[in-house]
Order: C-alpha cells, then sequence, then structure tokens
C-alpha cells in the first residue's frame, strides 16, 4: 500500500465533491449548474453538454443552443425534471432560457442543506478510502510483509492524510456556504 495512492484517491474524492459544489446554484448564472443534467437521446443516457451549446449572456441568464433542434423538448424535459436546480426552463423554438431568480432566503438555506449532503458524501469517500488501506497494512501485518511497528506508522500516517482532505472538504463547504449565503 502507497500513501501516494492514498492521497490520490481522496484528492479525486475532494475534486468530485468541488464538482458537486459547482452544480449548485449561487444567484448568479453559471454554466456549471447543468453539468449534472442528462437527456434521454434516442434512448441513451446523454450528457447535456454534448447536445448543446450552453452560455451566459448575462449575470442571469442562461441561454442553451441545442446542436439538433429536435432536442430541444428532450432538454426542456430534462431541465424540468431535476429538482436541484429547481429552475423553469423558456423554450423559443430554438434556444432555451434559464433565468436565475435571486434566491429567497429559504431557498439558500435548502442549498446550504445540499451542499453539506455534498461534503458528507466527499468525506465518506475519504473514510472508504482510509478503510481500505488500514486494511491492506494489516493484511500486510498478519502475512508478516510489515513489522507490527511498520504497521502502526503506516495506519497512522494514513490517518493524519484523512484529517487532512476531510479539512480540505469542510474548507470547501464552509467557502461554498459563505458564497450561497451571500446576497
Amino acid at each position: 500500500m502507497k500513501l501516494a495512492d492514498v492521497e490520490s484517491n481522496m484528492q479525486k474524492s475532494v475534486e468530485a465533491t468541488l464538482r458537486s459544489f459547482n452544480t449548485l446554484r449561487t444567484g448568479r448564472a453559471n454554466t456549471s449548474l447543468l453539468d449534472r443534467i442528462v437527456v434521454e437521446y434516442y434512448g441513451t443516457p446523454t450528457p447535456l453538454k454534448s447536445l448543446a451549446g450552453i452560455s451566459t449572456p448575462d449575470a442571469s441568464t442562461i441561454a442553451i443552443q441545442p446542436y439538433d433542434k429536435t432536442t430541444l423538448s428532450l432538454i426542456e424535459k430534462a431541465i424540468s425534471m431535476d429538482e436541484d436546480i429547481g429552475l423553469t426552463p423558456n423554450n423559443d423554438g430554438s434556444v432555451i432560457r434559464l433565468n436565475i431568480p435571486p434566491l429567497t432566503s429559504e431557498r439558500r438555506k435548502e442549498l446550504v442543506k445540499v451542499a453539506s449532503k455534498y461534503a458528507e458524501e466527499g468525506k465518506v469517500a475519504i473514510r472508504n478510502v482510509r478503510r481500505e488501506a488500514i486494511d491492506q497494512i494489516r493484511k500486510q501485518e498478519k502475512s508478516a510483509e510489515l513489522s507490527e511497528d511498520e504497521a502502526r506508522d503506516l495506519q497512522d500516517q494514513v490517518q493524519k492524510t484523512t484529517d487532512k482532505f476531510i479539512s480540505k472538504i469542510d474548507s470547501l463547504l464552509a467557502e461554498k456556504e459563505k458564497d450561497i449565503m451571500t446576497v
């Protein structure tokens, strides 16, 4: 078990959490809000980014221009079905516009809860990496590849690495909460 592998896997969990945070809306138009949208296109779940050009013409609007006009209604349906976004698409026949209304304090609190949920998922992923690493260290100790002292030192290093990455997620969460609650 290499500590570098453990760090790499934990870093991937932090990056995944950050991507989840970017899908939350903070009152400003941001194309990453639509990163999780998947459209059922000819029976295949397809990411929205693959089917349309997405832009932000102004601070409160997201414009979605499908490459294929026949997908307009499919894209509109996929956006309407996603409760996390909470936006109503406006279809003018060639472009779908999403108007980003200012967030109410109640909606901001809901988004903070969603951000906390994403952070907890990231922490669970990090703890799973730690558990797998410690299990592997224990197996190596049992098979006499590692001495008891070496195993204990490795477990301590894995725990310190875990603490470091969990505190990273906590600081990202605090930053995102501040961003959401700022009017």
